[in-house]
């Protein structure tokens, strides 16, 4: 059925990797948003006011703001979608996570004001009339909350979207919310201990505890998160496929929005080998990330020589050696200036953030092992710091 409407109302629906059918996508669900909630809360208000029940005009009002929550989304997705200009060079793709964040904030509002209301119906519990229309107005509305998370659950997957994520969330909350509304309506009925005001204090402490927990998640990627494994995995495994790259490290990857980013990384290179090939092998690879992964790559070509016995034995011992200290940290771009009373051995650790060992204390140990060899090794180390996730 999802497959179907979407097919009907988003032009090019197979396309997800285009903004545009992103942003089609986006304002098709604000609007489907918009429509369910108004329509709940019109299904809502009436039934409250003809039966005199605090609890379902309380609900309707939740109905009402997840409409401003949807109006949030379409227009998030819409500013989103607008292209880059002189004072956002990279887009406006972000601002979809501003209105995820958005819509968190209305969650942890509502189960506040939620409880509010609740703790208010404990102290001063009042009887509402009780009747089958409203049981099977609760009932109906629960069905569509349900279908409208499935919605969002389905639109969200296919564009990756943590603002329709959020919202789907919260439109399961909607659901809770409604049962415990029918749940106190009927064990009142049934038993006259009125209990709706307990139901609806537990649905809105789950509620705040929700909201909590998406302003954390819509928050990171504004802070600035760190690639997934599987991106990170693709990237490495597609930049070692081609031909003339020895090795590859200290790769970034920055996110300014779904589908907008860009990276950079070290490729090691023969130092033997003509500088225009290396350009040229590496001109292809940005093109390609960009053309097959909308990724703009920038690489920083690291020459190393692969031609020099003794540089590279020594190599070997170097690795071996760090690699005894921790299997967490990592060598690159080492190279040797041999002398006659001293040699200067030039090299990058790359580590982990959340490392035991500090930097000061890591380069001193370091330095001491490789004294250990020789005592005329002198240690030339730069400490660089993993962007990306590690497998621990």
């Amino acid at each position: 059925m999802f497959n179907f409407i979407i097919q009907k109302f988003v032009k090019d629906y197979q396309n997800t990797e285009d903004i545009k059918v992103r942003e089609r996508y986006g304002k098709f669900a604000g609007a489907v948003g918009i429509a369910t909630n108004i329509l709940l809360f019109l299904m809502k208000i009436i039934t409250g006011i003809m039966f005199n029940s605090i609890s379902i005009t309380a609900d309707a009002i939740n109905n009402l703001s997840d409409s401003g929550s949807s109006i949030v989304t379409l227009v998030g997705f819409k500013m989103a979608g607008k292209p880059a200009d002189q004072e956002h060079p990279y887009g406006h793709a972000r601002i979809e996570y501003l209105s995820g964040l958005i819509v968190s904030f209305v969650i942890l509002i509502i189960g506040f004001q939620l409880a509010q209301s609740s703790f208010g119906k404990i102290l001063n519990p009042k009887d509402a009339e009780f009747s089958v229309i409203a049981i099977v107005v609760l009932i109906v509305s629960a069905l569509i909350k349900v279908w409208q998370c499935m919605f969002y659950k389905k639109v969200g997957k296919i564009i990756s979207s943590t603002t329709l994520t959020a919202t789907a969330t919260d439109s399961m909350n909607d659901v809770f919310s409604t049962l415990a509304v029918l749940a106190g309506i009927l064990i009142t009925y049934f038993t006259h201990f009125n209990l709706d005001g307990y139901m609806g204090l537990v649905v809105a402490i789950l509620i705040m505890v929700t909201g909590v927990r998406l302003i954390i998640d819509t928050s990171n990627p504004l802070l600035g998160m760190a690639p997934s494994k599987e991106l990170v995995d693709e990237i490495y495994k597609k930049i070692m496929s081609y031909d003339g790259i020895l090795g590859m490290h200290d790769l970034n990857v920055h996110n300014y929005g779904p589908m907008r980013r860009f990276a950079s990384a070290h490729c090691e290179v023969p130092a033997g080998q003509d500088i225009m090939v290396s350009h040229d092998i590496i001109d292809n690879i940005e093109r390609d990330f960009l053309s097959q992964m909308g990724i703009h790559l920038v690489i920083h070509l690291d020459p190393i020589v692969t031609n020099d016995e003794r540089t590279n034995t020594l190599k070997a011992k170097v690795e071996e050696l760090i690699k005894s200290i921790s299997p967490q940290i990592s060598m690159h771009d080492f190279r040797v200036v041999w002398g006659t009373t001293h040699s200067n051995l030039i090299f990058d650790v790359c580590v982990s953030f959340g490392f035991s060992i500090s930097d000061s204390e890591l380069t001193s140990l370091i330095s001491e092992k490789i004294s250990q060899l020789d005592s005329t090794y002198f240690v030339v180390l730069t400490i660089d710091h993993d962007y990306v996730p590690t497998d621990e």
